[in-house]
């Protein structure tokens, strides 16, 4: 047998060998209390379960505790319908370096720093393969800057139809993280909290993907792709961007000052969303920086849309100095206000906009909006009309789509339409 095969079937036995091994010693713990709670954290290996029974709880740390792809580390409620409740202590959760974790059924509430806090030890190894489902985070900080969900330099990770309400800061703060979904999350405001963003993406993420999140009065921008990083946080390195390759689709924004932003970014598709009654802007293009390492906020597609405003919406897209709003493309956006004019005045000329059809827009019993308008244009426009991106297999490495932005053209009949509209 040639010598490469020899040494692959010897890779593939032993691999096989870890997964049966894992297999036969994993455990499943259960606990009911601080004490044991702490006990069983102690002792995870890959494979392991650890189920929390109802009750309150402190909150925790992990540092350097790993499972594998195929023999990975749970830790969950014992009761989906009556979930464990931490917030005693500074921080809900913090995990430093872990790798192949999955978090469900938890509730983190009144912690006065973050509820969650994700991170790679100061950089010393990136935490990654970890999902977070069905974890509820509420009534973190107030008045400061204080995260729900704060990640730094983690990559190949979930969140999964989390609930997210009242904060300080951002509800997801993300810092050097990449390949990434976010999805199926309720993301909310509370009065009494500043609440700074729903959720940022910063500090050098990339290759992260948002879809089907509802979004309520979820901070002053709901979604800002980029920000203002010191440079000593950036991960991995330091770029000429703050967050890049960036997709959100297939969400629902309701009020805030503004529903989504574009800092320092590069390469973002924003597409099949509903935008519902901003409160100032749709959105907001913004260079907040003036080191010239970093390049113009540019290169962004804004697509197949619904955008619904009134009156209080005088300039749709605010537009900041040292950007580049002349490569942000539009096209085949559906734009309504009623009892006004529909046309909106846009950074660039918008390709096949549609005007003068109103989406219905009528509340769900969960809490959501829905468009009701039989016309044909919406079969492709707005939520109804995407394709949710497939995030694959739990701990698969995640694979979020390719962001492609068209070259900005304009013909002197573009000019004259722009002048017109």
């Amino acid at each position: 047998m040639p010598i490469n095969c020899r040494k692959i079937v010897l890779s593939v036995f032993l691999a096989l060998l870890t997964f049966l091994e894992s297999l036969c010693y994993s455990q499943v713990y259960q606990v009911r209390e601080a004490c044991e709670l702490k006990a069983g954290l102690s002792q995870l290996k890959p494979g392991d379960e650890l189920h929390i029974l109802p009750g309150t709880y402190s909150g925790f740390f992990l540092r350097n505790i790993h499972g594998t792809a195929a023999a990975p580390i749970i830790i969950q409620a014992e009761d989906p319908n009556n979930p464990p409740i931490f917030k005693r202590g500074s921080e809900g959760m913090k995990l430093s370096s872990c790798s192949y974790l999955k978090f469900k059924n938890l509730i983190f509430q009144n912690f006065p720093t973050n509820g969650i806090n994700i991170d790679d030890d100061e950089k010393k190894a990136a935490s990654h393969h970890l999902i977070l489902e069905h974890i509820q985070v509420l009534d973190t900080g107030g008045k400061g800057n204080q995260d729900a969900v704060k990640m730094s330099g983690v990559t190949n990770f979930v969140l999964r139809q989390c609930r997210i309400k009242g904060w300080g800061g951002s509800a997801v703060d993300l810092v050097g993280c990449s390949n990434g979904i976010i999805e199926g999350c309720a993301i909310s405001g509370k009065q009494g909290f500043r609440g700074g963003n729903g959720i940022q993406l910063k500090g050098g993420s990339h290759a992260i993907l948002v879809q089907n999140n509802l979004f309520r009065e979820a901070g002053q921008r709901m979604v800002q792709v980029g920000g203002l990083t010191g440079k000593t946080s950036f991960r991995p390195t330091v770029g000429d961007f703050e967050a890049k390759d960036i997709t959100i689709a297939g969400n629902t924004f309701i009020g805030a000052e503004a529903q989504i932003a574009w800092v320092t970014a590069q390469d973002s598709h924003v597409h099949h969303n509903l935008f519902f009654l901003p409160e100032k802007w749709v959105g907001r293009i913004s260079q907040e920086t003036q080191d010239r390492q970093f390049k113009p906020c540019q290169r962004g597609l804004f697509e197949r849309n619904v955008i619904v405003t009134d009156q209080r919406v005088k300039v749709f897209f605010n537009v900041g100095p040292g950007t580049a709003p002349e490569s942000f493309a539009f096209r085949e956006n559906l734009w309504f206000r009623p009892e006004a004019g529909n046309r909106p005045n846009l950074p660039t000329f918008e390709k096949d906009g549609v005007y003068e059809v109103d989406p219905m827009i009528l509340g769900t019993d969960a809490g959501g909006l829905q468009i009701n308008s039989a016309a044909p244009q919406l079969q492709y426009i707005g939520p109804i009309g995407y394709q949710s991106w497939p995030r694959g297999e739990d701990f698969a490495d995640i694979r979020v789509p390719v962001v492609e932005i068209p070259e900005v053209t304009y013909s002197g009949v573009d000019w004259i339409k722009g002048l017109i509209q």
